[in-house]
């Protein structure tokens, strides 16, 4: 067995790896009545008959959720009506894009009327129900008329009512344009680019055509593209024939991916993680799922076992100031590590907290006993309060034992809280028995030192020495670290308090390389961020050196000069002086 742990010091840059929006996955209400939900195999067929109110909806819209109670009380009173002349039904348009584009639909929730199958008007009032009511009685067909043929009952025509998302006036709004469509990847110039990211919801790839991870991810981005029709944009700008935007981006390499939310300056985060297919979908899958979920106390221990990191916002029922900032500040996380949220008394007592007081706990490695860290609100300024919680939110998202692999180095490598790493590197075969002992010295290490800032790794030892670039792999001693709480604790405190010097799995000539090119990435980014600035600075250089040089020119020239007629360098400042 080969066994080296190492410690490393990682740079800090923004990690972003998850938003959420808001979508139907939070506790709900549910209603007792059955929503006629029509697929493309019923929609002509049962238009054809009468006249009908069709609501175009997306269980991703927060629009359309708002406005699901109301929906659903209209067609409990038209169900109830013996001959109402007009009947109400859904397309639910996350499934049945196609069946919304072909009726014209550009926003949800959309209302069209249809009288025999031929349409007639979209609803663009006020969705109030008053006025929904007397729009529908102008449009109903008078009740001597045949009445519409009785409601389908097949299994395919009906689906279960929606229902009344809870938290529903403190989640973020999501885009009620269509988003993707056709499934395609969408090619965005400088033109298409800022009206794009303006609607939100788009995950951009910056890439150029000769780059060889740019077409090994081509067909993955793709496949993603067409998996998230009709629910996420995916878009792609080429850097090679759009530079300029590319640079205004802050692009540095390919490829690079961006998600945005908006146009705003908060809005844009890169995503840092495994550019394979699975965990692209998982990733976007998160982009549209809700931003926090409820959590009951019976859940608790299911909810821990299931993710290495969850956070859990406990507020009082009657404060939902706690709720609403988490959930506007968590869409740096893209669902990574999940949020839960309650205001139970049982909870707040589980954990020994004031139930008058809001908190937000992270528990960590399937731990539903003892919280790893807790933050408290304590209400400064907006600003503060807000950039507080967001390093606190991207500061605990790793758990204190994990795997260092592929997938997971670039989120532990640029972690902005600039973690040390325990790095127990073995061969395959003697994994299961390492993972044991580090997960061991993880939990005395937390249980005795309450330290937040160290992560615990297990990896291939035929992978990592050609990832790290600066690392510890000897104590405060001088011995070579062990696989033990007092030769990693020591190594630990050597590594804080900078009493051990660390080693370079680089060498000099690769270690300047790397040293000019982020100062030439640096000098790019200022041109393109600041470009007048720069062309001033340049001007003023090569004025200075123009004078300079003609300085040099007029004093040979004058030295020539005095030279030629006998005179010295007295006879020459006597001749300035004149």
């Amino acid at each position: 067995m080969r066994l080296a742990s190492i410690l490393m010091r990682l740079p800090h840059t923004l990690l972003v790896t998850s938003l959420a929006l808001a979508a139907a996955a939070l506790p709900v209400e549910s209603s007792s009545v059955e929503l006629l939900v029509l697929t493309p195999d019923n929609f002509n067929e049962t238009t054809s008959h009468g006249v009908w109110f069709i609501e175009y909806f997306s269980p991703y819209c927060r629009h359309c959720q708002k406005f699901a109670p109301t929906w659903t009380e209209l067609a409990e009173e038209n169900q109830k009506s013996e001959n109402p002349g007009i009947r109400l039904a859904q397309v639910n348009c996350a499934v049945h894009g196609d069946l919304c584009r072909e009726n014209g639909v550009d926003g949800y929730p959309q209302m069209n009327v249809y009288k025999y199958g031929k349409y007639m008007e979209t609803f663009n009032q006020v969705r109030d129900p008053a006025i929904i009511r007397k729009f529908l009685s102008e449009h109903a067909e008078p009740p001597l008329a045949s009445a519409a043929p009785a409601v389908p009952t097949t299994t395919a025509a009906i689906q279960p009512a929606q229902t009344h998302v809870s938290y529903d006036t403190i989640l973020p709004p999501v885009s009620d344009r269509l988003l993707n469509p056709t499934g395609t990847v969408l090619s965005l110039n400088e033109k298409t680019f800022f009206d794009t990211i303006s609607h939100g919801h788009v995950f951009v790839k910056f890439f150029a055509p000769w780059c060889g991870h740019c077409k090994k991810l081509a067909p993955s981005w793709t496949e993603l593209a067409r998996h998230m029709k009709d629910k996420l944009t995916i878009a792609e700008v080429n850097c090679e024939d759009h530079g300029a935007l590319c640079r205004t981006q802050d692009v540095s390499g390919y490829p690079m991916l961006f998600y945005y939310s908006g146009n705003k300056k908060d809005s844009k985060t890169e995503y840092t993680g495994s550019r394979k297919l699975e965990q692209l979908k998982a990733f976007a899958e998160k982009l549209i799922g809700p931003p926090v979920q409820e959590l009951k106390p019976e859940d608790l221990d299911r909810v821990i076992n299931e993710h290495p990191v969850v956070y859990l916002l406990l507020h009082p029922a009657s404060d939902a100031k706690a709720l609403e900032m988490v959930v506007e500040n968590s869409k740096i996380l893209f669902g990574s590590p999940p949020i839960y949220v309650s205001s139970s008394p049982r909870l707040f007592q589980h954990f020994s907290l004031d139930s008058s007081r809001p908190y937000l706990l992270a528990l960590k490695d399937n731990d539903s006993g003892v919280p790893v860290t807790i933050y408290e609100f304590h209400w400064s300024t907006a600003a503060d309060d807000k950039e507080i919680l967001r390093h606190w939110l991207l500061s605990n998202r790793l758990p204190i034992s994990m795997e260092l692999d592929s997938d997971t180095f670039q989120e532990v490598m640029n972690a902005p809280n600039k973690p040390l790493v325990v790095i127990a590197a073995t061969s395959e075969a003697n994994l299961p028995e390492i993972i044991e002992r580090l997960k061991d010295v993880a939990k005395r290490w937390r249980a005795n030192k309450g330290a937040t800032n160290v992560v615990f790794t297990w990896m291939n030892s035929d992978k990592w020495t050609k990832w790290l670039k600066i690392y510890y792999d000897s104590d405060q001693y001088g011995g070579k670290i062990q696989l033990s709480p007092a030769s990693i604790s020591s190594a630990l405190y050597g590594a804080i308090t900078g009493t051990m010097p660390y080693k370079h799995s680089e060498n000099v000539i690769e270690r300047f390389a790397r040293y000019v090119n982020q100062k030439l990435m640096s000098l790019e980014q200022l041109i393109a961020h600041h470009p007048w600035r720069f062309v001033f600075a340049v001007v003023s250089i090569l004025a200075l050196v123009v004078l300079f040089i003609k300085r040099l020119v007029w004093d040979e020239t004058m030295d020539d000069y005095y030279r030629g007629r006998g005179g010295d360098k007295l006879t020459r400042k006597s001749a300035r002086l004149d």
